[in-house]
């Protein structure tokens, strides 16, 4: 890096340095020295205690939240030329005395192209060219005077950020092309790494030493990828904090695996999943995917810490972060610590206390048990699908022992296609030997049609008018509790099954029956099993909401007995939309919704009875 280089960074950086740690052992980390007055965060900006989670909430990879998540997942924010936004004409006339406001915006442009030099450098690896363009890109900045415009002083804060950025992403992509990824974490102690190892100690000490013991199943095959690649191998440990060492662990944010990808960070980096298999839960493949992703973070951060806050939050948080940094503050992690996400805080300490207890585990009061014995495996192809459980007969093995070799596989069988399946080492032949002693696995049916839950359903009520059971519906949309839905959640339900048939009890017109809620009735189940309404069901029993309560008593009446001026009713057809209905029936859309108890965003049925207003 030229002297330029490292002048145009002094109101941003303190210090850059390639040697050194702050745990007083050599490293090949970059250090970050904090003057007096640029500190790290004061004890009173420690985040508010959260309680401690298996599964973390984001995991994140995303904005969305690794949350991942993981959360990681979120699509970051490219801080590309769009960014600075010139304007196309300028002002002219200038005060005498002032600077010319055309000159600036000269001056702005020739740094803007020569910051686009750089970046055509640097593609084409020629670091000292793209170094020594940026060293000019930021004189001529610094060139552009201040003439009182606001829009001038924004786009010369937005061209200096974007400058330095590039430095600090050449700057990491040139060492990784020289195979040096900063090959140790900065070992950093302070309250908020403390905080967690004192959880760790007291109410998640269980915890701790359980994943500690699942870390032996992968933590090899971790460790010989990230040597490949050359990274830190204290990355090894980052599993613990992200999923316990489980292979199944899942999120409330959705993220799976040891890694805790979400589905579109997963995909990103060429995680598949599909009806048959869910690559995030393989540990293998997932960990080629961590490694490639934690790469690119690094590259676009220039240091570990950061790079870790954005595989958990997402890099546009992060770099929203950076962004809201005052001039003169050294952009790592703990610089932008208090604007991060609270997960976040937590995430990137809890990680450095893991790495405390794991290198002098009796200092903090453990005593670490034996690891257990790595996972091993050859593989064979299988043509057709067959149920793991069928292997582990012929392989004389137990049950549930292919499944655990196998994590990726969502049916607990092969696919119809080709595929290669995982067996222990020296089974292969054995296997082959005996696959038509093996019964090919006749799949359930993949169709299945998607239920938009309304307020007042229960999981068993919809299980019930679907013809499925609970426990089918919580397997097919991962719920942990049947008692945990709300309305306008989007639930997978089984198609091609038998449905209740819910107006095959229509009431004779002109009589009425008196009715007992039960647990998982709705107002909608009520209306179709009787042939009636909704709303003729509010009106007849002064009801001012649709909850229902078990054992309140309900009056219902046919809806061909109500008040002139209905129009008589309809029985929702598959594709109907209440726009379509009211278009044909020649009413209103508001009518039509105001009879029937509905609004914009109500969802309708196939077998749904409406009334139509006249």
């Amino acid at each position: 890096m030229t002297k330029r280089s490292l002048t145009l960074l002094t109101g941003l950086f303190l210090a850059f340095s390639i040697l050194g740690c702050k745990s007083g052992t050599p490293s090949s980390s970059v250090q970050v020295f904090y003057s007096p007055s640029e500190g790290q965060p004061p004890a009173d900006e420690v985040a508010e205690d959260t309680a401690a989670s298996e599964e973390p909430a984001e995991t994140a990879q995303g904005d969305d939240p690794h949350t991942h998540a993981l959360r990681p997942g979120e699509e970051f924010e490219s801080e590309d030329l769009d960014a600075v936004n010139f304007p196309v004409e300028a002002s002219n006339g200038a005060p005498a005395g002032e600077p010319d406001h055309d000159q600036i915006l000269a001056l702005l442009q020739d740094s803007l192209e020569a910051y686009e030099s750089a970046d055509i450098f640097w593609k084409q690896g020629n670091f000292e060219d793209a170094f020594a363009a940026l060293d000019h890109a930021y004189e001529l900045m610094s060139e552009a005077p201040m003439n009182g415009d606001p829009l001038i002083a924004q786009q010369k804060e937005d061209l200096r950020h974007l400058i330095s950025r590039r430095v600090i992403e050449i700057y990491a992509s040139r060492q990784t092309a020289v195979g040096d990824i900063d090959r140790s974490i900065p070992m950093v102690v302070n309250d908020h790494v403390e905080r967690e190892i004192k959880s760790f100690q007291g109410p998640e000490r269980d915890f701790f030493l359980e994943s500690y013991v699942r870390s032996g199943l992968y933590r090899p095959l971790i460790l010989e990828e990230l040597r490949k690649a050359g990274l830190p191998e204290q990355i090894s440990w980052l599993p613990l904090v992200e999923s316990g060492f489980k292979v199944r662990a899942l999120s409330s944010a959705r993220a799976l695996g040891l890694w805790q990808f979400i589905s579109s960070t997963g995909y990103r980096y060429g995680l598949e999943r599909s009806w048959w298999i869910d690559e995030r839960m393989d540990p293998e493949k997932s960990t080629l995917g961590a490694i490639r992703y934690l790469t690119d973070l690094h590259n676009l951060f220039g240091d570990w810490l950061t790079a870790l806050a954005g595989y958990n939050c997402g890099e546009g948080n992060v770099l929203r972060g950076l962004r809201s940094q005052r001039e003169g503050y050294f952009d790592q992690f703990w610089d932008i610590y208090t604007r991060l996400p609270r997960e976040t805080r937590r995430y990137v300490p809890r990680f450095l206390a893991v790495l405390q207890i794991i290198e002098d585990p009796a200092s903090y009061g453990f005593d670490l048990p034996e690891p257990l014995p790595p996972l091993t495996w050859e593989t064979t192809e299988i043509e057709h699908s067959a149920e793991l459980t069928s292997l582990d007969k012929v392989l004389g093995l137990e049950a549930g022992a292919l499944a655990a070799l196998n994590p990726e596989l969502r049916r607990k069988a092969t696919p119809t296609e080709p595929y290669a399946v995982k067996v222990p080492t020296g089974q292969s032949e054995t296997l082959l030997a005996s696959l038509d002693q093996v019964p090919e696995w006749d799949a359930p049916s993949t169709s299945y049609t998607v239920h938009r839950v309304r307020r007042g359903e229960t999981l068993s009520g919809i299980a019930s008018r679907y013809g499925t059971s609970v426990r089918t519906l919580m397997d097919m949309n991962r719920l942990r509790s049947a008692n945990r839905i709300w309305p306008g959640q989007q639930l997978e339900v089984p198609e091609g099954r038998p449905r209740a048939t819910y107006a095959s009890n229509p009431i004779p017109p002109g009589q009425e029956i008196q009715y007992a809620v039960r647990r998982g009735d709705s107002l909608w189940l009520l209306a179709s099993r009787y042939g009636t309404t909704i709303d003729r069901i509010k009106r007849d029993n002064n009801l001012s909401s649709t909850v229902l309560k078990p054992g309140q008593s309900l009056t219902l009446r046919s809806a061909s007995t109500a008040p002139s001026g209905g129009g008589g009713t309809y029985v929702v057809q598959r594709g109907d939309t209440l726009g379509r209905i009211a278009q044909n029936q020649g009413v209103s859309l508001g009518r039509l919704m105001s009879v029937n108890g509905l609004s914009k965003r109500s969802t309708i049925y196939p077998g749904q009875r409406l009334s139509i207003p006249n």
